[in-house]
């Protein structure tokens, strides 16, 4: 790289800079491929090991994202999402800005898991209305729903167009069953197959796995969903109050 032999700025941090600006430009927009190492070292006139340490630097910053075999890409930027109160995907994604769309992936009746049972409180192998959507914003693949119902209302449920009708409106609009409030499982999982296909991610990458059970009128369950995010287009964000020091 041709410069000012004054500048102290190391080399690496010369290349990360200018690469940065053609991201932040758009010059090299979300979902582009970075030229190759070889390209790299020519275009700036500098080392691998400059080039290397200037793409790690981008990845820690998330601004690019290094697929094994396949080269760097530019991130897509991520989604801050405000986990402080109760919202489905689509009033989430439009106080955000984007459009929400959905894909219906799957209907039917199963028996009601040990899990899905308990969250639901019902008997085990009861059985329930199980949904499969893929949920979208801006057209992009952002989640995987996993939504369980007690049957009565998921045979209702489903006979509407899910991918136009989000479930919480149906239950609250059309069926005057008021949801009032939820509570929520975070961890970090890895993406197994079907979630995988379904988010057009490899096997293996990571995911945030929401569980969330919704509660209507006299803490009865009505809603529990596995809802899978994509780890590298969303971030979870809230705000907590101290609670006051026993004693004071």
């Amino acid at each position: 790289m041709n410069g000012n032999f004054l500048d102290p700025t190391p080399l690496y941090a010369r290349v990360e800079t200018a690469l940065a600006a053609d991201i932040l430009k758009g010059v090299l927009p979300a979902g582009a491929q970075l030229p190759n190492e070889d390209r790299l070292v020519e275009q700036f006139n500098v080392s691998r090991t400059t080039v290397r340490k200037a793409i790690q630097n981008l990845a820690r910053r998330e601004l690019v994202e290094i697929r094994r075999g396949r080269g760097t890409f530019v991130a897509s930027p991520k989604i801050t999402q405000e986990l402080t109160e109760l919202s489905g995907f689509v009033e989430d994604m439009q106080a955000l800005g984007r459009k929400p769309t959905a894909r219906l992936m799957d209907s039917q009746v199963v028996a009601a898991s040990d899990a899905v049972a308990r969250q639901l409180a019902l008997a085990t192998g009861a059985r329930v209305m199980k949904i499969q959507r893929l949920r979208l914003a801006d057209g992009v693949a952002m989640s995987f729903d996993e939504t369980y119902l007690p049957l009565e209302i998921g045979e209702q449920v489903i006979t509407h167009d899910l991918e136009a009708e989000p479930i919480f409106m149906l239950l609250e609009q059309k069926y005057n069953i008021p949801l009032l409030e939820a509570e929520y499982r975070l961890e970090a999982v890895a993406a197994e197959s079907a979630v995988a296909a379904a988010l057009g991610i490899p096997v293996g990458s990571p995911v945030f796995l929401i569980e969330r059970t919704s509660y209507s009128e006299g803490n009865t369950p009505i809603d529990y969903e596995k809802l899978y995010y994509r780890g590298d287009l969303i971030r979870f964000a809230t705000r907590l109050s101290r609670r006051a020091p026993a004693g004071l």
